[in-house]
């Protein structure tokens, strides 16, 4: 039985974790801390009464590495940093389900961040967690970097088309997000006067996913990232505008995600929807080629806290224990 700890539980990525632990037929959630600790954990979250039997500790990484097999981090961005180094030095293997250690160019993260990285030296090691790109570093990993969600979906989307005849142009990805991918924090913004009915652009040009999106392209490519937020609770919704140099036949560089287990390939014009993978860990992706415009449209959806943080950070465990990848992440979308 893997033992498996959490820092940050209380988030909305940190819920969604357990939840998933708790079904896991492999893995145990032994210890949940935060920043303070002292109360148990169904008391703060009583979903979870009569399933996560732990009291939440105080943050201590020695103590999580003795009794815990694997680490995971839930915490707002820019937070996790100085708590991943500590876990690290402490000897922990680490899954970091936040942005602190995917961008390995430190100046592109305080660019984007507005923070200088803390911990540098750990960005070498850390291996970036999209499982169909990196199953084969994640297995020995000690420091795994779960991908953004925004980002999952783009580059899910897009790595496959490397070769492609495409044009020298920025790619525009447009993707809108149900409210939890905002967190749990309380904010007028996405109070809910402020959201019913609304759907509305935010951070164009300046979102902290684009340089993840660029840098797991191989920066071979611009891409305009436009994210979006709408009136519902989860679920990412992202179509992405590539301009080509030429129509050609895009089945068969996604034939590589035949084998993997949760991309759904659903083809030529079939679109994903967010409803057919709420509560999954897939992302499911279908396209059209507009030959009047000579733009490939592709549609791509996943569920922001499974398949686009805490499925794709179980996902990772699976691999670095050994574990058959589907193992408690054999879930449906939630549909109606």
């Amino acid at each position: 039985m893997i033992r498996v700890g959490l820092v940050g539980a209380i988030g909305y990525g940190g819920r969604e974790l357990i939840r998933l632990i708790s079904m896991h037929p492999e893995a145990e959630l032994v210890a949940a801390a935060e920043l303070e600790g002292g109360k148990r954990l169904d008391e703060l979250l009583p979903a979870f009464s009569k399933i996560a039997d732990v009291v939440v500790e105080t943050f201590d990484p020695a103590a999580l590495a003795g009794k815990c097999d694997v680490v995971f981090i839930a915490v707002p961005g820019t937070k996790s940093m100085a708590l991943g180094a500590a876990l690290r030095k402490a000897g922990a293997r680490t899954v970091d389900m936040g942005p602190d250690f995917r961008i390995k160019d430190t100046a592109l993260f305080t660019e984007y961040y507005k923070v200088e990285h803390v911990a540098p030296h750990l960005l070498p090691e850390a291996v970036y967690g999209l499982v169909p790109y990196y199953r084969d570093q994640i297995r020995d990993a000690q420091l795994v970097a779960a991908p953004g969600c925004y980002a999952a979906s783009a580059i899910l989307s897009l790595r496959p088309l490397t070769g492609a005849p495409i044009a020298d142009v920025p790619i525009v990805v447009d993707a809108i997000s149900g409210l939890s991918g905002a967190g749990r924090a309380p904010s007028e913004a996405f109070h809910f006067p402020e959201m019913n009915e609304n759907v509305k652009a935010y951070r164009v040009g300046t979102h902290q996913h684009t340089p993840e999106i660029e840098q797991e392209l191989g920066f071979k490519s611009t891409v305009q990232f436009t994210p979006h937020v709408g009136p519902y609770t989860r679920g990412i919704l992202s179509t992405i505008t590539v301009h080509v140099k030429e129509p050609f036949d895009v089945a068969p560089y996604f034939e590589r995600y035949a084998d993997e287990p949760f991309v759904r390939v659903l083809g030529e014009g079939k679109l994903a929807e967010v409803r057919y993978v709420r509560g999954s860990n897939f992302c499911d992706i279908g396209w059209v080629m507009d030959n009047r415009t000579r733009n490939l449209v592709i549609v791509s959806a996943i569920d922001n806290l499974v398949g686009g943080t805490a499925g794709m950070a179980v996902q990772c465990m699976n691999v670095m224990f050994g574990l058959d990848e589907r193992t408690g992440l054999k879930l449906a979308g939630m549909m109606p």
